[in-house]
C-alpha cells in the first residue's frame, strides 16, 4: 500500500511540476561564490583579493552572464573591478577595521537551441546566489 502511494505522489509531483525542471534540478546547475576566507590588509599598502564565480556541475562556466551586486561596507580606498566572472576588491586602504559586505550574484543561463523542438531550453535550477564576506584592514 505504501509503495502505491509513493507512486502515486511521484506522478503527481511529475505532472504539476513536468519531468524537466525535475531532471534540470537533480543535475542543480547553479551559480556558486567560494566560501573564503579574505586576506587581511595593512592602512597604506596595496591590498588585491579575487572572487571568482562559477556555475556547479557545470564544466563550461564561462558560457554564461554574470552579474554582481555588493551590500555591505568596502574599506576605502579600495575599489571594486569586475572582469567577467571574478569580481576583484583592490586598491589602498585608508582606514583599519572590519568590514563586512554580502556580494549577491545573478547570473543570465545561456538558452541551448534543440533543434528537434525548434525552441530554447533554459538549462538552469537556479540562477542566484549570495555570499557574506569580510575583510580586515590593519595598522
Amino acid at each position: 500500500m505504501k509503495k502505491r502511494y509513493s507512486i502515486l505522489f511521484c506522478i503527481s509531483i511529475i505532472t504539476l511540476v513536468g519531468c524537466e525542471d525535475i531532471f534540470e534540478c537533480i543535475i542543480n546547475r547553479r551559480p556558486e561564490l567560494p566560501e573564503k576566507s579574505l586576506e587581511a590588509g595593512r592602512v597604506g599598502y596595496i591590498y588585491h583579493q579575487g572572487i571568482t564565480a562559477g556555475i556547479k556541475n557545470e564544466p563550461r562556466d564561462d558560457i554564461y552572464n554574470y552579474n554582481f551586486e555588493i551590500y555591505g561596507d568596502i574599506p576605502d580606498g579600495l575599489e571594486v573591478n569586475i572582469d567577467y566572472r571574478t569580481l576583484f576588491i583592490e586598491g589602498t586602504p585608508n582606514d583599519s577595521g572590519r568590514y563586512e559586505f554580502t556580494i549577491a550574484l545573478n547570473v543570465g543561463p545561456p538558452e541551448y537551441y534543440d533543434e528537434e523542438t525548434q525552441e530554447y531550453e533554459n538549462s538552469m535550477c537556479s540562477t542566484s546566489t549570495s555570499m557574506d564576506y569580510e575583510i580586515i584592514i590593519i595598522n
